[in-house]
């Protein structure tokens, strides 16, 4: 399935737009939201905020792992390449070589 590049965007701003608006939604459970609400304003706030932060950790971790192999392969892409292109020095140099034996 191959979307044009605007298309992905735009879907991933959508997303991020719809994420921020739900955020003030997102709520601890209701059974420990309620009980925490009559005693402690700030303890429900430092509740929602743990929340978020697990809730965002697998996301943050995958994104590193991920970002990791990324920059791994694009690695290796550029030390094949570069591998090709001395080999390709190399060969160049190999035929004047060979001309002057057969010369001989």
């Amino acid at each position: 399935m191959n979307l044009p590049r605007t298309t992905k965007r735009l879907a991933l701003a959508f997303i991020l737009l719809l994420a921020l608006f739900v955020v003030d939604s997102v709520q601890a459970c209701p059974t420990c939201k309620e009980s925490l609400s009559e005693n402690n304003k700030e303890l429900v706030q430092g509740y929602f905020w743990s929340i978020m932060f697990m809730m965002a950790m697998p996301f943050s971790i995958l994104t590193g792992i991920g970002t990791y192999f990324y920059v791994l392969i694009r690695k290796n892409k550029k030390n094949i390449e570069k591998a090709v292109s001395d080999k390709l020095t190399e060969a160049d140099s190999l035929p004047e070589v060979a001309d002057k034996a057969d010369e001989a």
